[in-house]
């Protein structure tokens, strides 16, 4: 008669081996009725799991790519340990609006998201990586325009994993790239074989594994998407049990429109919705947050799928070009630049501007040229404006802001990125305390670049510390346990990321170890490019990437696909 053997770390080890979960051949190695040897023992932490269950003291051992158990083993062996000594160890954070898709190809090391915890990404909001054609290329730098070898999203999740890449990464198919790939961009309605052509694409993408499409609304040529084009290609994506999201076509005057328009979608289409970096602003409607939340809930309250994301700031970023209206930057930056030459349609956006920003003159607003700070530069000879307010440079040269934003347009080429201070940190609260809000850094993974004069948004390299530091430690906005749901099983459920998300036997090993009382951001709109510190060790795929706080160099992330393992 065979004994069963007693300990729980053995009978752990043997229930996930049973049900796959040892995937590596040295994986949880040992004759039978003796102490397995884990491949990874993280020791000793307090764990939060990411379900909002209280934090319990424990170990957690990783067979392969996967959690073995979760508990306490004192004796347990493994090929190699991380202390967790007086941290928190959680589930690898999921950031839900990435922006990663080139820049991992260029640097796979991701930097700027490990050392905030990150362990996977999701991204295609304004562009995708597929579908791919000459249409689609021609918005690429000529770099990465030579990177891109496939034609499909498993072409592309084979050329990440080749390249390496330190974070695992899905991603939605975006109707800006939909419309470029059939319409070249057009910014009209598509014909009715167009759209089924369009129809074909998402449908060939969601098989192979993406979350969904996305909608990002107020950059041209999605910006031209009706309502019902958009239900159109969110129905083909539920059928596969994908998603809408959507940058609104509006988050100032027309928040409250552009809520409703999102959850007409959804509820039309039978796609769940998410709601990218929710917000409201310009001050005169910072007072809509509460109402725009209100009508999610809602449409929640009969069933219709909807949810948001968020980063913690009162500032957002983006191009400078955007604050001119559709049909400027219609056709591409050609046309763009083409249009800023005449002088008749320089006289039709001075007065769109200043139109726009009567109340910032009257001293009222915060969506004015003094709310928008200069964050990046193509041409070196503009590069004395970055860091700067757009009415304070106005201001030095003698000149209307109106023209100067033109101006910096033409000569960079429609290539300056800005910041815009236009929320409140009362909407932030407001719309963080919500359960059904996860996080987006919403920014591509990078390294800081010293002596570089871009001044990238903070996003880029604090934003999940930053809500562990101020709004968790500081200022009491969430919970610990909170807050980490909404980082992991939160988004990895509205994703489908099956066995991420959740410190649980069998799931995927993807952890983060921190230090609670210490983990804290650093960037800042003046200074960005500052890593955020307190992150001790981070594990991707059973696989520490970042160990005591250095980097290990490893690059065992993968492509994310919608409901697969």
């Amino acid at each position: 008669m065979i004994r069963l053997p007693r300990s729980r770390a053995v009978l752990a080890c043997l229930t996930a081996v049973l049900a796959g979960g040892c995937a590596s051949p040295g994986g949880c190695g040992g004759r039978f009725g003796r102490a397995p040897v884990y491949d990874l023992l993280v020791r000793g932490g307090s764990v939060v799991d990411g379900t909002g269950s209280p934090w319990f003291r424990g170990d957690v051992l990783v067979c392969g790519d996967r959690i073995a158990a979760v508990g306490e083993f004192p004796d347990a062996r493994a090929r190699d340990t991380l202390d967790a000594t007086g941290m928190v160890v959680a589930p690898g954070f999921i950031d839900m609006l990435g922006q990663s898709e080139y820049t991992l190809l260029r640097d796979g090391r991701a930097v700027s998201k490990v050392t905030q915890g990150i362990t996977s990404e999701i991204t295609g909001e304004v562009t995708s990586v597929v579908p791919v054609n000459e249409n689609t290329l021609r918005g690429l730098n000529p770099a990465d325009r030579e990177r891109t070898r496939w034609t499909d999203l498993d072409g592309y999740f084979r050329e990440l994993e080749r390249s390496g890449t330190a974070i695992n990464v899905g991603t939605f198919v975006a109707v800006g790239s939909l419309r470029e790939y059939v319409m070249g961009g057009a910014a009209r309605a598509p014909t009715p074989a167009e759209l089924t052509r369009m129809k074909g694409l998402v449908s060939d993408a969601m098989k192979q594994g993406a979350m969904g499409v996305s909608a990002a609304l107020i950059y041209p040529p999605a910006s031209s998407a009706s309502r019902e084009e958009l239900t159109a290609l969110a129905g083909v994506a539920a059928t596969y049990g994908g998603g809408y999201a959507t940058h609104l076509r509006s988050e100032g005057d027309h928040l409250l429109e552009s809520v409703d328009e999102a959850i007409s979608i959804g509820e039309r289409s039978g796609a769940w919705v998410q709601v990218h970096h929710l917000k409201a602003a310009g001050n005169r409607n910072w007072g809509k947050v509460g109402e725009a939340l209100a009508r999610i809930e809602r449409a929640r309250g009969r069933r219709v799928d909807v949810e948001a994301d968020q980063y913690p700031y009162t500032a957002s970023s983006t191009g400078l070009a955007t604050v001119l209206p559709d049909w400027v930057n219609a056709g591409g930056t050609d046309s763009l630049l083409a249009r800023l030459e005449r002088p008749a349609v320089r006289d039709t956006l001075r007065a769109y501007l200043r139109a726009r920003w009567a109340d910032w003159h009257a001293g009222a607003d915060s969506t004015g040229p003094g709310s928008i700070r200069i964050a990046g530069v193509q041409d070196p000879m503009l590069e004395e404006y970055v860091g700067r307010r757009l009415s304070d440079v106005a201001r030095e040269r003698g000149v209307d802001a109106e023209d100067l934003l033109l101006n910096l347009v033409r000569q960079d080429e429609g290539r300056t990125s800005a910041t815009f201070f236009s929320m409140s940190e009362a909407g932030v609260d407001e719309v963080m305390r919500r359960p059904w809000v996860s996080v987006g850094v919403d920014a591509g993974a990078t390294v800081p670049r010293p002596g570089s004069p871009f001044r990238p948004h903070p996003r880029t390299f604090g934003t999940f510390p930053r809500i562990l530091c101020h709004y968790v430690r500081e200022r009491r906005v969430l919970s610990l346990e909170e807050a980490v749901r909404k980082f992991t099983a939160l988004p990895a459920g509205r994703v489908g990321l099956d066995g991420r998300g959740v410190l649980k036997a069998g799931l995927y090993a993807d952890l983060v170890v921190f230090d609670p009382a210490t983990v804290c951001d650093h960037a800042t709109f003046q200074e960005p490019m500052q890593l955020s510190t307190g992150m001790r060790h981070v594990v991707v795929n059973g696989v520490p990437v970042l160990r005591n706080g250095v980097l290990s160099g490893a690059l065992p992330g993968r492509g994310l696909r919608r409901g697969r393992s």
